[in-house]
């Protein structure tokens, strides 16, 4: 069994939130042990805890207004208590989510420039994008918005130089070592390169995000046909 790495830090987020922190730089094992710490510290069932949000390198534990005591320590003793418990294994979080693609010019918007950055034909930039194993790493920036790592190294291409201000609600999009899916029509300076006509986020639905973290994704290539019915009859 690996060895499970120690908090760097406890870092308070005003007076109900506290963020134990393993990481300042994206490591996917980390990644791995903040998730499955979340799951320990959810399946406790603390009546002092309201929610417990993982991130790219640590845990934000939120608190109940009743809660009188401090935060970083009631955090640093609940995360450290866990830890001796035992985490549970990565296979068994997360769901597995397919995930249709467009990849048509009209959605992918930065495919060329992406090839030529990679050296690769837009049909292998597809190829690979498609082939790849993901898992959300977290879910941020803005509500539903999944950070998911697993891309083929050879697509890792910065960030656009000049984002975009407004970003079509449901585009794929990749950078450095990750993709990501716009869940509604935001700024952003990701490459996009295809579209999904499904809702990534809907305030409306009993679980607003499609994406959770620990979630293992799969996209799969659809033609424009396709596309346009399910967008239609999702």
């Amino acid at each position: 069994m690996a060895r499970l790495p120690k908090p760097l830090g406890v870092v308070p987020l005003g007076d109900l939130a506290a963020y134990v922190e393993f990481s300042r730089t994206l490591d996917l094992e980390v990644n791995s042990v903040a998730q499955r710490l979340a799951a320990a510290i959810v399946a406790r069932a603390v009546p002092w805890i309201r929610d417990v949000v993982p991130a790219l390198g640590g845990v934000a534990l939120h608190f109940e207004p009743s809660f009188e005591g401090d935060v970083r320590e009631a955090a640093a003793e609940l995360v450290e208590l866990c830890m001796k418990k035992g985490l549970p294994d990565a296979d068994d979080l997360g769901r597995r989510i397919e995930v249709p693609v467009c990849y048509d010019a009209e959605f992918a918007l930065d495919l060329a420039e992406v090839a030529e950055k990679a050296k690769l034909p837009a049909e292998e930039v597809i190829r690979r994008h498609a082939a790849g194993q993901y898992r959300v790493l977290m879910v941020g920036f803005a509500p539903g918005h999944p950070y998911i790592g697993g891309l083929d190294p050879k697509l890792a291409v910065p960030r656009r130089v000049a984002p975009r201000a407004l970003v079509p609600a449901g585009s794929v999009a990749i950078a450095n070592q990750q993709t990501v899916v716009y869940p509604y029509a935001i700024s952003g300076g990701w490459n996009v390169i295809g579209r999904t006509p499904l809702a990534a986020f809907d305030a409306t639905r009993l679980v607003p995000s499609m994406f959770a973290p620990g979630d293992r994704v799969v996209f799969r290539p659809i033609g424009r046909r396709v596309y346009l019915e399910l967008l239609e009859h999702p």
